[in-house]
């Protein structure tokens, strides 16, 4: 993605969910992408396979030399499915109640291989169900997905998307709404779909153990931007940005015992009163002085493929509470 901008229009006017986004998914890694509800990461997601119907969509997003953001729909159409892929946040939305689970997924490889007997669909159609650990195939086969618990059926919109191995896995809040056993089932899922098939996997979450869990490289999206990009283990171990630091300080610690826990100031601004000028997240640090933030916030190379938005990065501190000396980011 080369200067990504997705802009939704409310009355007459454009504004930007996705501002100006350049990011790099390689083969066979986990990027995830991470941040609060309403940072734009969803937006992001489905402007990379070409889904919004009502979005304007400028910059670039090239895959295998063609750019995806102006494609035509009908070269678009052959790309999706087959070498991209999309796990949607929702399965029990994403699946047509009205169609058995076994045609559901015959119909990705149906649409991209027609080649297949219907005979040899249903066996390829059985050995996904397997492939993503689903109990007794044959018989999930003929089940429509409101008979399928919620796990079930993310495990379904797992096997539509890698039916025919995509090159691209984007996984939006994959484990969003099932319990913590169930979750863990499913990121082994998407681990051991890496491994199998190289794929690139763009992993969008807000769960911050998913993402030391899960991910090589993290992006820390914030009002539609890249606050930062950094491998893994930096970005655990040395996060910069203000906002890093802030969500990574927002989680408990099982070690900590009677911490406070840092919060964070105020909310993701709405889409019509986010700032455009200047950096965006100095209304929820209030205590930095302006002067610390750039007019035009860039990214800067802190260390070899480590980036930080804005320089207020040099001059961030956690406020000291109750006058104790202790202050909110402790661990």
């Amino acid at each position: 993605m080369e200067h990504l901008t997705t802009s939704f229009r409310i009355a007459d006017r454009y504004y930007a969910a996705v501002d100006d986004v350049t990011l790099t998914v390689r083969k066979n890694e986990i990027l995830a992408i991470v941040g609060e509800s309403g940072s734009g990461k969803s937006a992001l997601a489905f402007s990379i396979m070409g889904l919004h119907t009502r979005a304007k969509i400028e910059g670039h997003i090239y895959y295998k030399g063609q750019d995806l953001a102006h494609l035509p729909p009908s070269k678009l159409n052959k790309l999706r499915g087959k070498e991209m892929g999309m796990i949607f946040q929702d399965p029990l939305s994403a699946l047509n109640p009205l169609m058995i689970i076994g045609s559901q997924i015959e119909e990705a490889l149906l649409l991209h291989n027609d080649m297949l007997t219907a005979e040899r669909r249903k066996a390829k159609v059985l050995e996904l169900l397997d492939k993503v650990g689903i109990p007794r195939p044959e018989h999930t086969y003929q089940q429509y997905p409101h008979e399928l618990s919620g796990g079930m059926r993310q495990r379904v919109v797992i096997a539509i998307a890698i039916a025919n191995e995509p090159e691209l896995l984007i996984a939006d809040e994959p484990t969003t709404a099932l319990d913590v056993t169930i979750q863990l089932q499913i990121l082994e899922l998407i681990r051991k779909l890496k491994s199998d098939i190289g794929a690139g996997i763009i992993l969008i979450t807000h769960d911050l153990g998913v993402v030391a869990e899960m991910a090589d490289r993290v992006a820390v999206m914030y009002a539609g931007q890249i606050v930062e990009i950094a491998d893994i283990y930096t970005l655990i171990s040395n996060a910069q940005h203000p906002y890093t630091k802030s969500l990574l300080s927002s989680i408990p610690a099982a070690s900590a015992e009677k911490s406070r826990l840092h919060v964070i100031q105020g909310i993701v601004p709405s889409l019509q009163k986010l700032p455009r000028e200047g950096c965006r997240f100095r209304s929820r640090i209030p205590w930095i002085q302006e002067a610390a933030h750039e007019p035009v916030p860039a990214m800067h190379e802190v260390s070899p493929g480590h980036f930080v938005r804005c320089t207020c990065y040099r001059t961030f501190y956690f406020p000291k509470v109750d006058g104790k000396g202790a202050d909110y980011g402790a661990s």
